[in-house]
């Protein structure tokens, strides 16, 4: 019999112990309320500065009602808050506040160490082969 590949359940537990270790790290900066799913939209924040619900969950490829849940638990916790356009009133932006802003060094320090960790001890040649091919996998997905 023919052994299955295993790289599914290689992403799968690098996704888990990656989790984990952001997990770890916001406990360590105090912050408890937050989960690695809010990290993807504020880093659209961080990057965009305002988004609608519609825009954040293109670019982080969750649906919108996903998104929606997120964005209402960020802004219950004081991270964003909604604003409406000012010159089209059927749009509604994402916008961070100040809480939301003041927590962007803590997310970039996270995500330094996350993306340090997981390329340790790989050449700069093995993490752009590495790179290339998760991007081939998640297009083979789609």
């Amino acid at each position: 019999m023919k052994k299955l590949k295993e790289a599914l359940s290689y992403i799968s537990k690098i996704h888990e112990k990656g989790n984990r270790f952001v997990i770890e790290q916001l406990n360590k900066n105090g912050i408890k309320e937050l989960v690695p799913s809010h990290g993807d939209i504020l880093a659209v924040l961080y990057k965009d500065g305002k988004s609608t619900m519609k825009e954040i969950a293109d670019k982080i490829h969750r649906t919108k009602p996903n998104v929606t849940v997120l964005v209402n638990k960020l802004e219950r916790l004081g991270y964003v808050k909604r604003e409406d356009s000012k010159t089209d009133s059927r749009y509604t932006y994402i916008v961070l506040t100040q809480k939301g802003k003041k927590f962007e060094p803590v997310f970039k320090k996270i995500s330094i160490s996350l993306n340090n960790k997981i390329y340790k001890n790989l050449s700069e040649t093995e993490t752009e082969q590495l790179d290339n091919i998760l991007k081939k996998i998640n297009n083979n997905l789609k």
